[in-house]
């Protein structure tokens, strides 16, 4: 008698497995931090003409790039938080070059309202970043 294999997915620690992150990602905090991070991705993507230095195209073009992959990500982190909770790392490091960015981009102003905006957004980044990764962590235990 030849038995059918299983599915991969339907393997008891995979299900249990999964079902211990939604539950995670429907958790109020989880759920702020996922909002608040598509925040601050959609506002450091809009921030050039918030602000007002979009005449600087280098760094309208980073802040741009860099803020739609952050809200990019952060809906991962809302729709999918099992597979995407990981990457958090990866918006902390997005928060880091917004910080970095206003000196290491070419042709960049450095008033002052470019400097504050970068390194306030950026920074909300690496923190709501390194929450995520962390409440993903407190998972597994």
């Amino acid at each position: 008698m030849a038995t059918q294999p299983s599915r991969i997915e339907q393997h008891p620690d995979l299900v249990a497995l999964r079902a211990r992150y939604a539950q995670a990602s429907a958790r109020p905090s989880a759920q702020a931090v996922e909002g608040l991070s598509l925040l601050a991705g959609l506002y450091l993507a809009i921030s050039p003409w918030v602000v007002g230095f979009n005449a600087s195209p280098t760094l309208t073009v980073s802040n741009l790039v860099t803020g739609i992959a952050l809200a990019v990500l952060a809906l991962g982190f809302g729709w999918a938080y099992e597979r995407t909770y990981g990457m958090g790392w990866v918006a902390a490091a997005i928060g880091v070059w917004a910080i970095i960015a206003p000196f290491a981009v070419s042709g960049a102003p450095d008033t002052a309202k470019v400097v504050t905006s970068n390194v306030i957004t950026g920074g909300v980044a690496v923190l709501l970043g390194m929450a995520t990764t962390v409440m993903g962590r407190m998972q597994r235990t």
